[in-house]
């Protein structure tokens, strides 16, 4: 059983060797290959040279495209600047004193210079791993997206003070991340993660009135393309676990503050869970050993279909033994 037919198998309810591995590797990778973050961020080909050596040096299952949420902005007439050992900044956000909608450029994922690189790499995935390991593209979900547009703090006031305009903007959002995911599906990923970070600060009723609907819009379109759907909210999401046991994501990634038995009994037994060991405290700075002991307590608490995963990102200066402890094999348990 390869990489790529362990992770159908767990997605289908099928029984598997072992418990597929989908670490999330941005700085991690790029410093494993003697490069940077900037380099990553900025060119497909170190971002896939990095993430697929890590996958051969650790066992990993999945090759992702992910490196930051600037892809997108970038199309809509953001500038980005890129930092060598940094995430990429926007220097201003394009509707920061404007709420003009019309402000936008309008974004092509095979025009737009770092859409177009997150498709290459989906690409270069494809042409030696497809059928291998699982390839896995990204788009920002639709509040993640609206707040790189307009800033945190100004989208968290247009919720609470003019929600059709945020919604607006947040339509605008979904239009892309449609087009962007079918072209990552095109290009050959099987999977389409969703990061909507900023969710994890907003009400219940908000979420479930102003969000959610988007969100379930961008499952829908990925799914109707072919692809799987992975959902990452970083941060505590329990209070949203609730609309979320409704919703058709196929993985939810949780991040660590969220009780995974809890989730999992919220959500039910049939979502795909996948994590969610705390990256700096019980990854970084962990033992390998306890690390081990981490993610078989948490396969034990939820059980099946399970991914094993750190709750984000696994962190630049973690030991390299600690990476191989959280992507040792874990046996598939029935039941």
């Amino acid at each position: 059983m390869n990489s790529y037919e362990r992770y159908r198998a767990m997605l289908a309810g099928e029984p598997t060797d072992i418990v597929p591995r989908t670490p999330i590797l941005m700085a991690f990778a790029a410093n494993y290959i003697g490069s940077n973050y900037g380099a990553f961020a900025s060119d497909y080909r170190v971002l896939v040279k990095a993430n697929r050596r890590c996958a051969e040096d650790f066992g990993i299952d999945q090759l992702s495209a992910i490196s930051d949420p600037y892809r997108e902005t970038q199309g809509f007439g953001a500038k980005i600047t890129f930092v060598r050992d940094g995430v990429p900044r926007c220097e201003r956000p394009p509707l920061a004193e404007d709420k003009d909608l019309g402000l936008l450029a309008e974004p092509d994922p095979l025009q737009s210079e770092r859409m177009r690189d997150r498709v290459r790499a989906i690409e270069a995935y494809a042409a030696e791993d497809k059928g291998v390991r699982s390839i896995l593209g990204w788009v920002e979900g639709p509040a993640a997206e609206a707040a790189d547009l307009r800033g945190v703090t100004p989208f968290l006031i247009d919720l609470m003070t003019d929600e059709a305009y945020a919604c607006a903007l947040m339509d605008r959002c979904v239009e892309v991340g449609i087009a962007f995911a079918r072209a990552q599906i095109a290009a050959g990923a099987d999977t389409i993660g969703i990061g909507d970070a900023i969710a994890s600060q907003v009400s219940p009723d908000v979420y479930r009135t102003c969000i959610l609907p988007r969100e379930r819009r961008l499952f829908a379109a990925i799914q109707e393309a072919g692809g799987l759907v992975r959902l990452h909210i970083c941060g505590d999401i329990t209070h949203l676990l609730p609309d979320l046991a409704d919703t058709e994501p196929d993985i939810i990634d949780l991040d660590w503050q969220v009780d995974m038995a809890h989730a999992r009994q919220v959500l039910g037994r049939d979502r795909v869970l996948a994590g969610n060991l705390n990256p700096v405290a019980a990854v970084k700075d962990a033992t390998p050993d306890a690390i081990r002991d981490g993610v078989r307590g948490i396969y034990e608490a939820v059980g099946n279909p399970f991914l094993v995963n750190a709750g984000c990102e696994i962190p630049p200066g973690t030991p390299n033994e600690n990476l191989a402890a959280l992507c040792e094999p874990v046996p598939y348990r029935a039941g």
